[in-house]
């Protein structure tokens, strides 16, 4: 499995992480085909060597010549499915920008569809964001992690006035994600980039066990006292499981009608929890209640808790990371039967062992069109699974 790991010790900006993955071995030629794609003028790209504290790293830079336009979440959206781009990268750069909009809105106290993107709608940003997400299907980047960001101090410029560094966008963004500051009186983390680094990144710590095959920096603008470059390492992990940080958010409830918890789990579904689930426990004076527990990516947090806050009686919620959760390789395959198709769920061990497990709302579905014993049909789908894994 390929993976990149960014190390942010000088922050991450849309450039620097475009200008690391060409010095790591991204065909630019290539990268500017699949930019074209997007229905997007009045800009040109260049891309270069320079020397950082005598570091030689990769400078992309993009140079708008004009762009009048005020685009919302819809125009940004409907531009990236108008782009003939592949799925995946399709589904990435929505995932940042639905992100992007989300912070901007809660920072300003908007609806989501009233947010124009103003610097982030801007060419040069739209370019970095989904010319990153061209550029790790390109190199066949299977999984993403990132280091500690070093964020910066101090007072910028923008088209919102004078703001604190980091911007209110920026740590919004950067929920739940690690970061600090050594005290370098400049913006080191852009919005671009902590977008595209908090959606993408499945954990925010040190370089995970790989066999490294290329190394690339990307360079910032500014000359600071350390390197201004965003360090990238391409290589193998040494194992074929993927891992991912997640979050846990629990509540004790013991005064809501019990008749409230499905609407409510699937809700949370709906709206990015990776799993939910509820636990019995005795709680004080021997009241008898339940703990709501939901598995979610840093980025779902604060929609999730105001669901449950929203929607549960409880007065407050608990919130923990998981710093590292282990997964297996799996996929979602169908497989025929004499009644039709069924899904099932193939998973692989590092050994290579694989196994199947079928989908049991596809048998239960079958089993009630044809008034068949669900375990007939969960033997059948079973045995039709192994055929093909075999």
């Amino acid at each position: 499995m390929k993976i990149a790991y960014f190390d942010c010790f000088a922050g991450a900006s849309g450039d620097m992480i475009l200008g690391a993955l060409l010095d790591a071995g991204l065909d630019f030629g290539k990268l500017k085909a699949e930019l074209k794609r997007l229905k997007l003028s009045g800009y040109t790209l260049t891309a270069g060597k320079t020397l950082k504290k005598n570091i030689s790293a990769t400078a992309f830079r993009v140079k708008t010549t004009h762009d009048h336009h005020h685009r919302i979440l819809t125009d940004i959206l409907s531009l990236i499915s108008e782009s003939g781009l592949d799925r995946t990268v399709q589904d990435r750069c929505k995932k940042v920008f639905t992100r992007l909009a989300e912070a901007e809105a809660r920072i300003h106290n908007k609806p989501v569809e009233r947010i124009h993107f103003h610097e982030v709608g801007a060419v040069d940003s739209i370019i970095d964001i989904v010319g990153t997400c061209a550029g790790l299907h390109l190199l066949g980047i299977q999984q993403i992690h990132a280091s500690r960001l070093h964020v910066g101090t101090g007072f910028l410029q923008c088209a919102h006035g004078t703001l604190p560094v980091p911007p209110p966008a920026t740590l919004e963004l950067l929920k739940s994600v690690p970061v600090y500051s050594t005290g370098i009186d400049q913006e080191l983390v852009t919005p671009t980039g902590a977008a595209l680094l908090s959606t993408l990144s499945q954990s925010f710590d040190a370089m995970p066990a790989m066999r490294v095959q290329h190394v690339g920096y990307g360079a910032g603008e500014r000359d600071l006292g350390i390197p201004n470059v965003l360090r990238v390492v391409l290589g193998d992990a040494e194992h074929g499981y993927e891992s991912d940080t997640v979050q846990i958010l629990e509540t004790n409830i013991d005064d809501m009608n019990p008749q409230f918890y499905e609407y409510i789990m699937e809700t949370l579904f709906l709206n990015g929890a990776r799993d939910v689930f509820l636990t019995p426990i005795i709680m004080k004076k021997n009241r008898p209640g339940v703990v709501l527990s939901v598995l979610c990516s840093p980025d779902r947090v604060q929609a999730l808790t105001d669901i449950m806050l929203r929607e549960t009686t409880t007065l407050g919620i608990r919130i923990s990371e998981v710093r590292k959760r282990v997964l297996l390789k799996r996929e979602i395959r169908k497989v025929s039967t004499i009644w039709g198709e069924a899904r099932v769920k193939i998973r692989t061990l590092d050994s290579g062992e694989v196994s199947a497990a079928p989908e049991y709302d596809d048998c239960k579905r079958i089993a009630g069109e044809h008034g068949i014993a669900l375990r007939d049909v969960f033997d059948a789908v079973k045995k039709a699974a192994e055929e093909i894994i075999i």
